[in-house]
């Protein structure tokens, strides 16, 4: 089966279902996409507006409009021609509502003689099931009552075993499989494998057939059925064994287009798994960094310096945040290693430095063991007190058939996402628009010669993998960032106003205030609802002020404050104003620059929900606000019927640049075959990034400010092969060897030539 031409990810969620999903589907074929690409759709716990909770695996979500539901958007694709690419959860299921859970439930019933005990992954040489639902008070187990056969707790319900529902609340649960516990508690003690640090969503053990069986029939079903011809694989780095499990869906669904949320370092390569690539992370870095100024970063260094009054490095901060998460929200996990080492007094010191040296996400043994070497020096430097027991840690943790080496290479991998993407993310601000998923921030830029020879990889190696600008796990939308990047072509000038904001409304932690100042401008104009979200959860996240667990109520008071004063005060609100609005035009730039080199770069383009208009969302759940389709099919509709709309706020141009790639991939797609770079010759060449695709030239400009201080393109040209082009967005025609840059640019940053 063919891979996708391109895809349209759709957060489909109780308020936006699968009837509404069915509604655009011709929209989407017009966009010029090939398949949709959907949000979980199982059985999820009540409310959930993402889907990564499932509770039942048999069945379409009733919220999202159930089996028939299904069926309405099966038809509606079908008569657009368009497929559908499903998000699938392996690695956890939802256990916050455990009525809801019929497996769970069962658990919790009847303990280890359950028929569903070996679905998840349960330590139950701890005792009794632990469950973190008690408010933190002594006496909340008071609280409890036995309603309808039932123990109940507030609005939590869970089930009473077989001959033991007589007495009071309090002794009917003490006779069960389960422990109800402070909620506190749950970090420290909890007794089986969560996602991350959430209690609520408790690991399986797809690497036992029966549960994979179980778990993805229906998926599986629709794949064999042509409901779906395509699956996206969500956060394998949980899994026991993701090479076996790789294996195992293959083989189940040999013909489909698989992709993985594998979040691949700078360097890092995807294992040879029996999979078609990423969903596009490694891809994002590239593309974003490409537009950035890689000769400013000393500025951002110096201002850094300047606003926190400290020197801090990236490497020694994410240390720091991966130590406090590997000894604190997931204590749980570092104990249930140490207990499989009960003969090392320092067996949890030692783990948790390894851990927090660790250079990636994890291991695949026998494949990355230069990754616990590395972590094996940098954590004998840092604490060589511990060379002893780090020897023999070591030693077992590079064997793939210890239980030790399994389960610490599950344990990297959360350890490296609560600790960089969830917190130094948030604390390491010099310079945000490089703060994301999958991308060092030490690494300021990425230059024209990097960005080749990773597209040359991406081809040779994972020619169907995903690119992404966006997901719903990005932390700023690709257009805060394209913006973003104007900042590196302007320091002086950022330094000049950051500095005098911070005196104006100043906060205690200053790298907090550094960052909210780059996201206020980036998402300009922004309400002041959305910001003071952003900003509370980002300090929250940081940690230093205030946090989820330990909120700082003055903290966040001053925050709000300092929030506030941005829509109060109106000489600092129109001095925002004026600079946002000085670098949105160069921002734009960039925005259609990278959403050009993305969708027509080597790999599957995916485009997120509304980002083929401007998009200057914030993390989630901000960037999952619903879209505005009706807006876009009518500009989409003035497009076709020929109108060249300038660069402007209503984002049509970006539709034009989108739809029109979407379109010639999904026609041509011969076209996009091969990679060669191509380079411009003249005194401004370096501010253009050119590749032939096979028959398709692709033109962006980058670094616009620096371009305008030269004084435009002069003579700058392209060398082409002498064949007649068309420029796909103006549809006009070039012919002979060399090209002008300054008039094939002159209507739009971007250009796309077709060889004809």
């Amino acid at each position: 089966m063919p891979h996708p031409s391109s895809t349209y990810r759709v957060q489909v969620r109780p308020e936006f279902g699968l009837q509404k999903a069915a509604e655009i589907a011709d929209y989407l074929a017009d966009l010029g996409v090939s398949h949709l690409y959907s949000a979980p759709l199982l059985t999820a716990a009540p409310g959930s507006q993402h889907g990564y909770d499932v509770v039942d695996h048999s069945r379409v979500s009733p919220a999202l409009g159930g089996a028939e539901g299904l069926d309405l958007l099966r038809s509606a694709l079908t008569t657009a021609d368009l497929g559908l690419i499903v998000d699938i959860v392996p690695n956890h299921a939802g256990v916050a509502h455990a009525d809801k859970n019929p497996t769970w439930w069962d658990v919790l019933k009847n303990g280890q003689k359950s028929e569903f005990s070996g679905f998840y992954d349960i330590d139950w040489s701890r005792g009794r099931l632990l469950i973190p639902v008690f408010a933190d008070k002594s006496d909340a187990v008071n609280d409890l009552r036995v309603e309808d056969g039932e123990l109940r707790y507030f609005d939590k319900r869970f089930p009473i075993a077989d001959g033991t529902g007589e007495g009071t609340a309090q002794e009917v649960h003490d006779r069960q499989h389960y422990e109800l516990v402070n909620w506190t508690r749950g970090d420290t003690e909890l007794n089986y494998r969560r996602f991350f640090a959430i209690t609520d969503l408790a690991g399986l053990r797809v690497e036992e057939p029966e549960v994979f069986d179980a778990t993805h029939a229906e998926i599986l079903r629709w794949v064999r059925e042509g409901i779906a011809q395509g699956i996206r694989v969500d956060h394998p780095d949980g899994l026991r064994d993701p090479g076996g499990y790789f294996t195992r869906l293959r083989e189940a669904a040999p013909d489909a287009w698989i992709v993985v949320e594998k979040i691949l370092e700078p360097g890092e390569q995807l294992p040879a798994w029996p999979v078609d690539g990423t969903t596009g992370y490694d891809a994002m870095a590239e593309v974003n960094g490409v537009f950035v100024d890689t000769g400013t970063e000393a500025f951002f260094d110096t201002l850094d310096h300047h606003l926190t009054g400290g020197t801090t490095s990236w490497q020694d901060l994410v240390h720091q945040s991966k130590h406090a998460v590997a000894t604190g929200s997931l204590a749980a996990e570092l104990g249930r290693l140490a207990r499989l080492v009960p003969d090392v007094e320092a067996a949890p010191t030692a783990l948790a430095e390894l851990a927090a040296c660790f250079p990636v996400y994890r291991s695949y043994l026998p494949s990355g063991a230069r990754f616990l070497a590395q972590a094996r020096s940098e954590a004998g430097r840092r604490r060589p007190q511990l060379i002893r027991v780090l020897d023999e840690l070591t030693g077992r943790l590079r064997n793939p058939g210890d239980e030790l080496a399994v389960r610490f290479q599950q344990f990297t991998g959360a350890v490296m996402a609560k600790g960089v993407e969830d917190c130094a993310f948030y604390r390491w601000t010099r310079f945000v628009a490089r703060n994301e998923v999958g991308n060092d921030p030490a690494k300021f830029g990425v230059t024209i010669d990097e960005f080749h020879e990773t597209a040359e990889q991406r081809q040779s190696e994972w020619p169907a993998g995903m690119t992404s600008l966006a997901t719903h796990d990005t932390k700023r939308g690709e257009d805060v960032r394209a913006r973003l990047a104007v900042l590196a072509e302007v320091p002086g000038d950022w330094t000049e106003v950051v500095r005098r904001w911070t005196r104006v409304a100043p906060l205690a932690d200053p790298a907090l205030a550094h960052l909210i100042w780059q996201v206020t401008v980036g998402a300009w104009p922004i309400s002041r609802e959305r910001l003071q979200g952003y900003a509370v959860k980002a300090a929250r996240e940081a940690g230093t002020g205030t946090s989820w667990l330990k909120i700082d109520e003055s903290f966040e008071d001053a925050l709000r404050a300092m929030v506030d004063r941005v829509y109060d005060d109106p000489a600092l609100h129109r001095e925002i104003s004026d600079f946002a609005g000085s670098i949105t035009p160069p921002g734009r730039s960039n925005s259609l620059g990278q959403k050009l080199v993305q969708l027509t770069m080597p790999g599957i383009p995916d485009v997120y929900q509304g980002t083929e208009l401007w998009d200057h969302s914030l993390v989630d759940p901000d960037n999952r606000r619903p879209v505005d389709f009706a807006a876009r099919r009518e500009l989409l509709g003035r497009l076709d019927d020929g109108w060249l709309p300038p660069v402007d706020d209503t984002g049509a141009a970006k539709l034009l640049v989108t739809s029109r790639i979407l379109r010639l991939r999904r026609q041509r797609p011969e076209l996009f075959t091969g990679y060669r770079p191509v380079f411009a010759e003249g005194r401004v060449g370096e501010h253009v990034l050119s590749f032939d695709r096979g028959g398709v030239v692709a033109v962006a400009t980058r670094l616009p400010v620096g371009l305008s201080r030269h004084g435009g393109w002069h003579d700058t040209t392209l060398s082409l092969d002498g064949h007649s082009w068309t420029e796909v967005f103006t549809n006009t025609g070039y012919g002979g060897n060399r090209l002008s840059v300054a008039e094939l640019l002159r209507t739009y940053p971007v250009a796309l030539l077709v060889k004809e």
